[in-house]
């Protein structure tokens, strides 16, 4: 299991969680990202992040609300294809 960041960390981008990750799982890219995401091949599941976020963004893989469920396959994509994420992220919630 890993954890997954979800819609409320769109355009937010605070950073609490990933200065709490003991193995640095947490990524984005400055200026191109929209938010954070989770690499579920480095998360080991320790939860130190959840707490920080200051939305509630981030949850436990088997606990993702049901309306945010795309953001489990959305976090483990942008390790392989980030440009079809981030056309994902925009159609999810259209920037400003």
């Amino acid at each position: 299991m890993t954890y997954v960041i979800a819609e409320a960390c769109i355009d937010l981008l605070d950073q609490s969680c990933v200065s709490v990750c003991p193995v640095d799982c947490i990524h984005f890219d400055q200026g191109v990202d929209r938010m954070l995401f989770i690499d579920p091949d480095e998360c080991i599941d320790c939860g130190a992040c959840e707490p920080e976020c200051p939305v509630n963004a981030i949850y436990p893989e088997d606990a993702v609300p049901a309306e945010w469920s795309p953001f489990t396959e959305l976090n483990a994509r942008w390790f392989t294809d980030k440009d079809s994420t981030r056309v994902a992220v925009d159609e999810w919630k259209p920037p400003a």
